[in-house]
């Protein structure tokens, strides 16, 4: 299967179906499948024209979500081209190294994007042209479309994605059109989505968890994508686009608990039905509120709190949470929702074969996989490439995981961010983070090793960025602030950690971290950072 064959029969079998929900000037708009294959085409008309090679020339896609991005994406991938996607905001010179190193020919990109682009254009030989998102209207031609090229096969590269990089600089994962569909089509069988599913594009199409989440799983079933208008009118636009499914990361999984749990806390009959275990009552009230359709929260792109997700299910709003990485198209593990299990993340897919590497004696070893769904390699990379896989075919993921009885994953953290003391007791930096991010004085924080001298192994330390909102409602004086958290925080390890992995050193700061497009603290900034000679 490919990408053009969930194109192919998503316009023809449910070609009366919508495709698309957005706003127009304060309504919503739909889009019915008939009318994506006609914009589709025409889309690949107007990119022929422009001398664009399917098998040579790659397409740059720096849009913020929006009802024309899949449309660009659709015309390209099912002529063959291969697509870059582009976080719309990363800095230019981000922007410059990944337009340089795929060698992109031509770029879609908003009105901000082109002119930082074309501020660059000297130092980016390859790129002919920076184009807005504009597709040719009714009346354009359809025609060459698709026609005399060759179709594309499992094997042709649909995207060049280059990871953000968390412990180091981006590499570009080669994703085939048998890749994405491969992972997608074994998404579908645990959570059972169909075409009457209506998913709401929340986070960024560019990357993979939102783009196979959002636009390829309701593409092959004949669903539909809703956009929102921003992340500001969410709960407005919920009411009015009425989603069944919502991708989330973990911070909007957050923000919407935070948001009901507030309301419960300042309602009497409320906390009276939660304690009386009667979360679901308000539960429904909570689905009615987000459009009245909601069937699961799906989160993933990072490990997410077991109390939200606790929370959430237990008001009746089923929410899941799974785990990929972008070299496997992503979806690695998810559950079932009747097996799914708080603090895992399900099963690894049955389309993958899989193996832990270098067992410790908790039984955490390196998540290592093989699949149709795994990349071919990292462009113009076969060093990378290489070191990524070992001798039998496996992809060394880097994280480090563990199963339980029934093979529930669950994910101890990074295999390089993991800490080793001078004991060589491993220690995962996840498992500090997600305790003292509990605290409602802590916005987030970052768990790592740290040297001292010329000891062998290393201390761990803890750099902590305060909510400066709570604190001030806790009724400190501001200059009090940084004792009353690290109190806080010793307190918290003391009752929650072993011994050996509470934290010997704690930095308190006011400034955010420094977060790659998912949300994630970019670790390798902070490499080093508490270190003492």
């Amino acid at each position: 299967m490919t990408i053009r064959d969930f194109f192919d029969r998503a316009t023809t079998e449910h070609a009366g179906r919508v495709a698309q929900r957005f706003f127009v000037g304060g309504a919503v708009r739909e889009r019915s499948y008939a009318e994506i294959r006609g914009e589709v085409l025409r889309m690949a008309s107007a990119v022929r024209a422009r001398g664009i090679r399917p098998g040579s020339d790659n397409v740059a896609l720096v849009l913020e979500n929006c009802p024309e991005w899949p449309v660009i994406y659709l015309a390209l991938a099912c002529m063959g081209v291969t697509v870059v996607p582009i976080d719309p905001k990363l800095k230019p010179r981000e922007m410059g190294y990944i337009l340089a190193a795929s060698g992109a020919k031509l770029a879609f990109a908003g009105a901000k994007q082109r002119e930082e682009i074309e501020a660059m254009r000297a130092d980016l030989p390859a790129l002919a042209e920076v184009a807005g998102p504009d597709i040719p209207p009714e009346g354009a031609p359809e025609s060459p479309g698709f026609d005399g090229l060759p179709r594309p096969t499992e094997d042709t590269v649909a995207s060049l994605i280059y990871t953000s990089g968390t412990t180091g600089s981006p590499k570009g994962v080669i994703l085939t059109h048998g890749n994405f569909a491969a992972d997608t089509l074994a998404a579908v069988v645990p959570v059972k989505f169909c075409k009457e599913d209506n998913f709401l594009a929340v986070l960024p199409f560019f990357h993979t968890y939102s783009f196979t989440g959002n636009i390829l799983l309701p593409l092959c079933q004949g669903g539909c994508i809703s956009f929102i208008r921003s992340i500001r009118t969410i709960g407005e636009d919920m009411k009015a686009l009425r989603p069944t499914i919502l991708m989330a990361v973990p911070l909007l999984a957050e923000k919407i608990y935070s948001k009901v749990e507030k309301g419960v806390k300042s309602n009497p009959l409320a906390r009276l039905l939660v304690a009386l275990g009667l979360g679901k009552v308000i539960g429904r009230r909570v689905v009615k509120s987000l459009g009245g359709a909601l069937r699961f929260i799906a989160i993933g792109g990072a490990p997410a709190d077991a109390k939200v997700i606790e929370g959430l299910c237990k008001l009746g709003i089923s929410t899941l949470e799974g785990y990929g990485l972008t070299e496997c198209s992503p979806l690695v593990c998810y559950p079932t929702p009747e097996t799914f299990k708080v603090g895992t993340v399900g099963k690894v897919l049955p389309c993958m074969e899989f193996k832990l590497a270098d067992q410790d004696d908790t039984g955490a070893g390196e998540l290592c996989v093989r699949g149709p769904n795994v990349m071919k390699g990292y462009y113009n990379d076969p060093e990378a490439t290489a070191a990524a896989f070992d001798a039998d075919g496996y992809l060394h993921t880097g994280d480090l995981v563990r199963l339980d009885a029934e093979g529930n994953v669950s994910i101890c953290g990074r295999r390089k961010a993991m800490i080793v003391n001078r004991e060589g007791k491993n220690i995962y930096p996840e498992e500090i983070e997600q305790l003292v991010n509990r605290s409602p004085l802590v916005a987030e924080s970052l768990a790592l090793g740290y040297k001292v001298g010329d000891e062998t192994g290393e201390r761990v330390g803890l750099i902590v960025q305060v909510d400066d909102d709570k604190c001030a409602a806790a009724g400190e004086p501001k200059s009090r602030w940084d004792a009353l958290v690290s109190r806080e925080i010793e307190r918290i390890c003391k009752l929650g950690l072993a011994a050996y992995k509470i934290p010997r050193k704690i930095v308190i700061r006011h400034l955010p971290f420094e977060l790659t497009s998912t949300m994630k603290v970019r670790r390798v900034k902070y490499d080093g950072a508490l270190d003492e000679k």
